[in-house]
């Protein structure tokens, strides 16, 4: 678990949602869904490891589907269930330049954050 201490180094300070047009916003909780799909290779285990349901971990995927030009999440085939889901290439691609907004982001506000994590009242 990351440290929050003033001044101690966090991953992902920062919460970055991007507006990429109307009604087509992408932020962490895409961005981790993409991984949890890569990881698990299933929309469904995807969810259950980030604590939503399949339902709303479909959606997110169907959304996300149907807002770029190209699928990110594409049913696989084969295995001994029957498949699941996975990253397609271009899906690996946008969760790539996600991540990497969010790096430049940290980076560029790396000093106005410690600047005002040392303005901080102690805690109780």
């Amino acid at each position: 678990m990351a440290d929050d201490t003033p001044g101690s180094p966090q991953r992902h300070r920062l919460r970055i949602r991007i507006m990429l047009g109307k009604g087509a916003p992408f932020g962490p909780g895409k961005a981790d869904l993409l991984e949890a799909v890569r990881e698990t290779g299933s929309i469904a285990a995807a969810g259950r490891h980030l604590g939503m349901s399949y339902q709303r971990a479909h959606d997110l995927v169907s959304a996300m589907n149907a807002h770029f030009r190209e699928p990110v999440v594409a049913p696989a085939k084969g295995g001994a269930r029957g498949g699941g889901s996975q990253l397609t290439p271009f899906g690996e691609e946008v969760l790539a330049a996600y991540r990497r907004i969010e790096a430049l982001a940290e980076t560029a506000a790396a000093e106005p954050l410690r600047w005002l994590e040392a303005r901080l009242a102690p805690a109780p």
